[in-house]
């Protein structure tokens, strides 16, 4: 099964320099591939990049960020393919940012056709 782990902290909150956890992060999805867990991964432009849409009366409206009311922001992401639940939080939990951040777990939903 499929869980996206998404990757939350406040910009800036990182426990390393950028140079560290950039190295963290090849040694995380280097292990994640080689267990064949791996699907997809990316990191997000800061907040200040990020637009909303939203749909009023028909017509969508755009708004810039920033706009989170929260200090975490997404970061960015994993797409992990496990075996259940159990293994994704085990995988989440070496993530980098999970020393600082959150690492938010969902399973994903396969639409049949």
């Amino acid at each position: 099964m499929q869980y996206m782990a998404l990757i939350y902290s406040a910009e800036g909150a990182s426990d390393v320099d950028e140079q560290t956890l950039m190295a963290q992060y090849g040694t995380f999805t280097q292990d994640a591939v080689a267990a064949g867990v791996f699907k997809a991964g990316d990191a997000l432009q800061p907040i200040a990049t990020a637009s909303a849409v939203r749909v009023k009366a028909g017509k969508p409206v755009v708004t810039d960020g920033p706009f989170a009311e929260t200090k975490e922001v997404l970061g960015g992401y994993y797409l992990l393919d496990c075996a259940n639940l159990d293994e994704a939080l085990a995988w989440a939990a070496k993530i980098p940012t999970a020393r600082y951040g959150t690492i938010e777990v969902r399973p994903i939903i396969v639409w049949d056709n």
